[in-house]
């Protein structure tokens, strides 16, 4: 029978009405103080703006959460399975928080913010965590799903610069572009035999069979549902990258040009 702590409700309710809270209030408070050019932008803009910024906040916490677990969480660590899941449990519930949040906003402004690719991942991800949330397994693969949260801050960062209207060329857009790609490739793509080679190497095991098919299907399903939209988002990405590093060459060919007419 699933049930939850009491202490994970609290820490999800919580989360919940913290990310509400920055969305709805303090994200705008702290965007018109820090940058002038919040106030020029439309309805529209500023709702996606708002959450974009509540999501950084969040893969920040998390994913600072997320890292200390795989480097000293030694329970979760050496029982992949079926290892104590006390830590885990509150990071996780922390984006159980965020997750619904999100995606109730998802919805309700969906002609701004809408996007279905977005409520498949977090469908996904709520689906997934639901097992370790409510009987304590797979804390370890839930946690490492949480290692993706550090590209978050890049790719909103990019946006924010887009929408301030910093040229592609610049320099802060340049290098933010550059270590998007390098972050995103790291967290999401290249530690996918990492991940998978530790998933692989659990089949068949007596710890394996005990999780039942319920738990094996969401872990594995939900798993390649997010790495394959990790892919295409990551194509996305590299593409951007190179359409911004040929506009570098351009600039410095002009500029070589330029000199030598001089």
């Amino acid at each position: 029978m699933a049930s939850f702590s009491n202490l994970t409700i609290g820490i999800a309710v919580a989360s919940f009405t913290v990310f509400q809270l920055l969305f709805h209030v303090l994200s705008s408070w702290v965007s018109t103080r820090i940058t002038p050019g919040f106030n020029n932008l439309s309805q529209k803009r500023k709702i996606e703006w708002n959450s974009r910024t509540v999501s950084t906040f969040h893969a920040l916490v998390v994913g600072g959460f997320c890292l200390y677990i795989l480097l000293y969480d030694d329970a979760v660590n050496a029982d992949r399975l079926w290892g104590d899941p006390s830590i885990v449990r509150l990071n996780i519930a922390i984006t159980t928080g965020y997750l619904i949040s999100d995606l109730l906003l998802i919805i309700y402004y969906w002609k701004a913010i809408g996007d279905k690719f977005f409520v498949i991942h977090h469908l996904a991800a709520l689906y997934a965590y639901y097992f370790v949330l409510s009987k304590g397994l797979l804390a370890y693969f839930g946690n490492f799903r949480l290692l993706a949260e550090f590209s978050t801050p890049f790719v909103n960062q990019r946006w924010f610069f887009e929408i301030l209207g910093y040229p592609k060329s610049s320099k802060a857009n340049i290098i933010n572009g550059v270590l998007m790609t390098i972050v995103f490739f790291v967290v999401r793509i290249a530690v996918m035999p990492i991940y998978y080679s530790h998933v692989i190497s659990s089949f068949g095991t007596e710890a394996f069979q005990r999780l039942g098919f319920a738990a094996q299907s969401a872990w594995i399903i939900s798993s390649v549902v997010l790495d394959v939209m990790n892919v295409m988002w990551m194509v996305k990405i590299a593409k951007g990258c190179y359409k911004v590093i040929c506009l570098i060459g351009q600039e410095e060919a002009k500029t070589h040009r330029n000199g030598k007419s001089d």
